[in-house]
Order: C-alpha cells, then structure tokens, then sequence
C-alpha cells in the first residue's frame, strides 16, 4: 500500500494568501492552507480561525488580531484591507486566516478586490466551510437521499423585515430543502417565526450546534416553534449553525 509523502517546504508566493482554516479544530484546515500558514511571514487572523494553529508559528512572524466579536471589539474592514496592503507592500508573505470558507459571509471577495485595486498579488486557498462542516462532524448531514434533495445557507445577522435583508423569508417558507443558518442566534425566534408564517411546520426539528469542531461544541434539539426558547434557556452563544429540516433529527431518534 502506497502512502501519500507531504513536504511542506516555504512559499515562495509574494503577496497576500487568503486561507480558509475549517470550522475551528485545527486538523480541518487544508494541506495548501497549512503550508501558506507556515510559510508565512505576518498572519493576520480573527477569532474564528483556528487558534491552535498560532502555537506553531515561529516566534519572528508577526501575528495580527482583528477580531469582530460582537457588540465589543471591533475592527472594520476597511482597517483590515489597509493592513494587508501595507505589510504586503513592506515586501512580507501574508496570510489571511479566516474560520471556515473565505468566500462563505467570511468578506474574502472584499478583501481581494481591495488588494487587487492596490495592485497587490493575492491568492486564495479555500476552506472548509462550517456550514457543512459543522454539522457533518455532529452527526447532522444537510443533505440525505429520499428526505431532501436541496440545502440553503442563510445568514441570520439581520432579522427579518429589517431594511437592510435581502432575505426572502417567505419564499424560505415555502421550500422544502434543509436551510442552514449562521450569525442566526440572536434573530432565531424571529426567524423561526418567518419560516412558520411561510409554511414550514412549527413542529420540523432543528439543530443548533455551538463551538463546532471544538472541545466545547455542544448539539441541542428542538422544533422550529420552539427555537428561540430554546436559544434562550440553554444560553446558546455565538458562534453557532442552525439546522433546519428532517435532517436535524436523522440519527437522534
């Protein structure tokens, strides 16, 4: 049996390196990705990228928060763009490392348009997305053959009816696929409440997986018309995904 012989020698791409890190546990990011990481010279990272990874960066490479958690710190894209710009133009290799997909609402697309615009190389590297990843390793597909053919992913970070959503919930409503919600706990009684108004089924189980990937993931079971008690009661905290449909209860009866 032949086995598959990895070097991970330094980069020698010149620029800025978007790398998508997976759902958190640091196992999940790709073979390419680790390499750019460890061929890096300034890493600018966020709270959902996978953190263990930091610990085997030599001390000579310049680590960078810039972390968003909100309703506390906050740092705007704008500063961001402007960060990668002038390391990138000091003549260092960057990494971008971001949690999950760079382009899955991980503002990747933006990053590479501000760093193309400054005539800056860039390339991407992709990530797992923890929209799948997630439930998959808690048991959860969003897909299964003979219960749903089609999955949605929504973002949750606006409530329905709010100006700002292009979200149509009623349509949601009326589809009978899988949807996968993420920035989605604080608006998720609201949303439920649109997907009922749609016609889904008040009684159609849910899943709501916190800290996916990680030690400290958690997995809680509901219906739909109870979701935002339940957010409420077992103090489910961001980052988290929300599964919607059939799927949520395979495996859990």
């Amino acid at each position: 049996m032949s086995s598959l012989s990895i070097t991970l020698q330094p980069a020698d791409f010149a620029g800025v390196t978007l790398v998508g890190g997976g759902p958190g546990a640091a196992d999940l990011i790709t073979v390419a990705g680790l390499k750019a990481l460890l061929a890096a010279e300034v890493v600018v990272t966020d709270r959902l990228a996978p953190r263990d990874l930091l610990r085997e960066l030599e001390p000579s490479v310049e680590l960078i928060d810039v972390a968003k958690v909100p309703r506390s710190r906050f740092t705007a894209q704008e500063d961001i763009n402007a960060l990668l710009i002038d390391r990138a133009r000091e003549g260092k290799r960057v990494v971008r490392l971001k949690g999950g997909d760079n382009y899955v609402f991980g503002r990747g697309f933006e990053e590479v348009l501000a760093l193309q615009d400054a005539g800056i190389p860039v390339r991407v590297i992709p990530g797992l997305s923890s929209t799948i990843g997630v439930p998959a390793l808690a048991g959860v597909p969003v897909t299964h053959r003979g219960v749903v053919h089609d999955f949605t992913v929504v973002s949750g970070h606006l409530r329905p009816g709010h100006p700002d959503s292009l979200v149509d919930w009623p349509a949601l409503g009326r589809l009978r696929g899988t949807i996968v919600l993420v920035m989605a706990v604080e608006n998720a009684g609201a949303i439920a409440a649109a997907l009922i108004d749609g016609g889904r089924s008040e009684d159609l189980p849910v899943a709501v997986i916190s800290d996916g990937s990680l030690p400290t993931e958690r997995v809680v079971t509901t219906t739909l018309a109870k979701l935002g008690d339940v957010i409420g009661t077992e103090s489910i905290r961001p980052p988290a995904v929300i599964v919607v449909g059939e799927v949520a209860a395979l495996g859990r009866a």
